[in-house]
């Protein structure tokens, strides 16, 4: 599977992604905090299963052949 994520896309779900994990350590101090691992880990992979199921691209690269 190729990337389907851009980096801007792929640097807001990052941040997105710590500022939830933080809330487990800080803040509220709730479990919920760690469903900062799924933008995370789509940041860090750089494919989301959903862009992927709705034909969404963000990725400005060629695909190649």
């Amino acid at each position: 599977m190729s990337r389907n994520m851009g980096t801007v896309d792929r640097t807001v779900r990052a941040i997105l992604g710590l500022v939830l994990i933080a809330l487990v350590f800080i803040g509220p101090q709730t479990a919920w905090g760690w469903l900062g691992v799924i933008p995370l880990a789509t940041a860090v992979v750089g494919l989301c299963p959903a862009y992927s199921l709705l034909g969404i691209k963000t990725c400005k690269a060629k695909p190649t052949r």
